[in-house]
């Protein structure tokens, strides 16, 4: 029975169903916060196509550029999107990965790395069409709108308001399949690391508190893992959002086109600033989320 936010079987890693919300969304919160810069110029980088030509040269003239024109919080521009759907999505992600784990674990109550990637694959999959599609359409349009001579959306609810008003509910669902793969593949390498490396830490005791510290240098290898492994796939996401994806057909032709007049080094546009921020990223929110489950366990018990 789960009578209270902390871990209730072996492994340590069976929660309560309360814990996602607070314990996630936290976490996620914070994450962004630090991060969103890297976020931004990555997005600016991969939406930079080589045909117009390009107008950054590369990462620093990105950030350059952009404190020249617009200070230091234009490279914070978007991030209320981000941070209006930040709780949603953690609740969503953590919560389908924990009601899936819950139903997977074996008789001793440990969970395998194949079984711990096919519960990242369903936390991805599910808070990619609930949350993260039109949450990140909204930032990468607004991170696209400040590149035009006359940028329009005023702010977050301004955006949201002309986007639906222009394009419909549908306007904020660009990319939806680029984005359940992209989201999908990441959850599912990233639990899958976590799992594996968790399982490898821990050995023959399922019960092996985990140091922060040693969980932050797990979260940012698989945060690089996953990376490496679907930035394709990010990058045809980010085209497919932005204010010029009427281009495309769709997701295939996307990849198509990119491949076809930018070549494949195209695919891998704004890795190290995605690598930076995803590393970290990752290390923070599995710490934090670690460390707020262990703060409700002690002040939120319901048994």
């Amino acid at each position: 029975t789960l009578t209270h936010c902390s871990p209730t079987r072996a492994g340590g890693d069976v929660l309560g169903p309360g814990c996602p919300i607070p314990a996630g969304g936290l976490a996620g919160g914070i994450e962004i916060c630090i991060t969103f810069p890297t976020e931004y110029v990555k997005t600016q980088l991969q939406l930079d196509e080589r045909s117009n030509p390009p107008r950054y040269r590369g990462i620093g003239d990105c950030v350059r550029q952009t404190v020249r024109s617009h200070g230091v919080l234009g490279l914070y521009r978007g991030l209320s999107s981000l941070l209006y759907g930040s709780i949603p999505k953690a609740a969503v992600r953590f919560g389908m990965f924990e009601f899936l784990s819950n139903h997977m674990r074996d008789a001793q109550g440990r969970l395998d790395s194949t079984r711990g990637l096919l519960c990242g694959l369903g936390a991805g999959v599910a808070e990619a069409v609930v949350v993260v599609c039109p949450m990140e359409t909204i930032k990468v349009k607004f991170i696209h709108d400040q590149t035009s001579p006359n940028p329009k959306y005023r702010g977050f609810f301004h955006g949201v308001r002309e986007i639906v008003r222009e394009q419909g509910l549908k306007g904020t669902y660009q990319g939806l399949t680029a984005t359940v793969l992209k989201q999908g593949s990441n959850q599912a390498i990233r639990f899958f690391v976590m799992t594996s490396l968790r399982n490898w830490y821990r050995g023959d005791n399922p019960n092996k508190p985990m140091n922060p510290l040693i969980t932050g240098v797990f979260g940012a290898i698989a945060g690089a893992a996953s990376v490496f492994g679907n930035t394709p796939l990010d990058v045809i996401k980010t085209r497919m959002q932005g204010l010029e994806a009427h281009k495309y057909r769709n997701t295939w032709d996307c990849g198509l086109q990119i491949l076809r007049k930018e070549g494949l080094k195209a695919f891998y546009k704004g890795t190290v600033p995605r690598l930076g921020r995803v590393c970290l990223d990752v290390a923070i929110v599995f710490i934090i989320y670690d460390e707020v489950v262990k703060l409700l366990n002690k002040v939120w018990k319901t048994d």
